[in-house]
């Protein structure tokens, strides 16, 4: 696929999520209770998830395809390698993402961040032989996540409702604008048009995401095993690891006073 046709279906895609979201909406609504039963409706705001009956037939058709296909790569993936191994290609496919992750944290306003991302490229990719090792983390330059979603939401945008897209998985109608971002966020995009170029973007995006299935093998095991309600509490693990993203982001970008100025009387 070269990059002009890429680059229309990165269009296409951002264009189409408000009529994505709108055909969610008129699929299927979860009927919110009546305003009298506070407790009730309390809980259907705080879940947030007014498409849940169209969310859970994606839910059942995502699980079904992990089921058969993913999962057995996954597991077959674990046979075959090592957690050294599987280690090592973590570290390389998330130093791709690195001058993605710098973009999005200049963007947000975290310059802070922007610098380790850029320190963390450019150290993994010398030293760390292209990605493959994290001398970086080792220097104190410890890797902080975030993407296109958090940016919006250091800009003020709020999360908005729940989405459980089919093939991606949990999102939200503030999230769902990370896709067609990150489509085109990678280093590869930068470099000149090649084949031998786009057939490794591929390569590296499909071992990603059976690198990182092998390594949610036994979480995700657990919680359809044991959760009451699987659904939502992949639901409440997203929520929760996009809220904690976003407060170690603002955490790591608290304006502190230099060693030498002296403190401030009390």
């Amino acid at each position: 696929m070269t990059r002009k046709l890429k680059q229309r279906l990165g269009r296409g895609l951002a264009c189409m999520a408000p009529g994505v979201t709108l055909a969610l909406t008129l699929a299927g609504c979860a009927t919110a209770p009546p305003k009298s039963d506070t407790a009730a409706y309390q809980a259907y705001q705080e879940q947030n998830d007014p498409l849940e009956p169209t969310n859970r037939v994606f839910f059942k058709v995502n699980n079904t395809l992990d089921t058969y296909f993913m999962k057995p790569i996954a597991q077959g993936y674990t046979h075959v390698t090592t957690q050294g191994m599987r280690n090592h290609v973590g570290d390389f496919t998330s130093n791709i993402g690195e001058p993605a992750r710098m973009l999005n944290f200049m963007a947000g306003g975290y310059p802070r961040d922007a610098g380790t991302s850029m320190l963390r490229f450019i150290i993994n990719s010398t030293a760390g032989v292209g990605g493959f090792f994290d001398p970086a983390s080792a220097l104190g330059l410890k890797k902080t996540d975030t993407d296109f979603g958090l940016t919006l939401a250091s800009w003020g945008a709020p999360p908005g409702p729940y989405l459980y897209l089919p093939f991606f998985g949990p999102s939200g109608a503030r999230d769902f604008w990370n896709l067609p971002v990150q489509w085109f966020a990678t280093p590869m995009e930068a470099a000149p048009e090649s084949t031998a170029l786009n057939d490794f973007g591929y390569s590296e995006m499909g071992i990603h995401l059976i690198n990182t299935r092998a390594q949610l093998l036994g979480t995700i095991d657990q919680i359809n095993a044991t959760a009451l309600d699987p659904y939502a509490t992949f639901r409440s693990l997203y929520r929760q690891s996009r809220e904690s993203q976003m407060q170690q982001i603002q955490a790591n970008n608290k304006r502190t006073w230099p060693n030498w100025y002296p403190p401030q009387a009390q």
